[in-house]
């Protein structure tokens, strides 16, 4: 996505994704480029000029397309989510109903990139920010829709580029903390609890998410100081983490509970759950055990 589409996005955001967006990072979809603008049905001899675009070849080809990886996508799922049944069956809760995200996320994460959005941090301050704060009502929307769809009313919210380092303290409380806890804000409003992953380190931003809003929160950490994060964050939010994965991937089941009963006896035990840092893609098998057994 360009600087130049920020205006197009904000005007009309699914005519955007659907013709713009999506058929210029999924190649496969370059038909829907010539797909209508739905908008133009407001009279009934409009229909066929709508209806005709579908005839198009490349859009019946994009149209094929999707179809297959929607076949494709649903036999994944039959399959995970039967083996999610048989956990559940067994007693164990889904970690998480529902997703979110934070607004200056999905710009830096995914529309801009990491590189496009600090760039326009600096030379296009204005317009990144009415951009940012344009995609909050559809973040709040997201996360209420998906928890309660799924009954349950945890919100997973991965936060990547708020970390330290990846802006200023000025720039961090503007363009990401202040719609991210509108959003928060927002989500605690329908009774749900936000579940705030800092991935990397959170110890120069403690100070501004002090500013909790009301309701149940929850806040991961990666690389922050979960003295500092106790301190500052009190009885607000619950805290959790952070397990890292050096720890849990190279070292031994004894260093892990040896880390781990530190952390308990920092920072526990009220309000405060042991998790990893990040996800346990590569973590040893008995590491992670250890990490359990420390608990107990």
């Amino acid at each position: 996505m360009g600087t130049e589409d920020y205006e197009h996005m904000q005007r009309d955001p699914t005519d955007f994704w659907l013709r713009e967006y999506v058929p210029e990072i999924v190649g496969e979809l370059e038909g829907f480029r010539q797909l209508p603008h739905f908008t133009d049905l407001v009279e009934i001899p409009n229909i066929h000029l709508m209806a005709m675009m579908f005839g198009l070849p490349e859009v019946q080809e994009s149209l094929e397309t999707l179809m297959e990886a929607g076949e494709e996508a649903l036999r994944w799922h039959e399959i995970v989510e039967g083996k999610a049944e048989e956990i559940i069956a067994q007693g164990y809760p889904r970690s998480f109903g529902g997703f979110s995200k934070a607004p200056y996320d999905v710009i830096a994460d995914t529309m801009r990139g990491t590189q496009g959005a600090s760039m326009d941090l600096k030379r296009k301050p204005d317009e990144l920010l009415e951009a940012v704060e344009s995609l909050v009502p559809q973040m709040i929307d997201m996360g209420v829709r998906s928890a309660h769809g799924a009954g349950n009313p945890l919100v997973f919210m991965p936060l990547h580029k708020g970390a330290d380092g990846f802006m200023s303290e000025d720039e961090f409380e503007s363009f990401y903390w202040g719609p991210l806890r509108e959003v928060v804000d927002a989500l605690t409003d329908e009774g749900l609890v936000p579940w705030l992953f800092a991935e990397g380190g959170y110890n120069s931003r403690l100070d501004v998410i002090a500013d909790q809003p009301d309701g149940n929160i929850v806040w991961q950490f990666d690389r922050t100081d979960m003295v500092k994060a106790k301190k500052t964050l009190g009885d607000d939010a619950a805290i959790a983490g952070n397990v890292h994965s050096s720890l849990l991937n190279t070292e031994t089941p004894e260093d892990v509970r040896e880390y781990c009963a530190e952390l308990i006896e920092d920072v526990g035990p009220d309000d405060f759950i042991l998790a990893p840092g990040v996800a346990l893609d590569e973590a040893e098998p008995e590491n992670v055990q250890a990490m359990i057994d420390s608990v107990k």
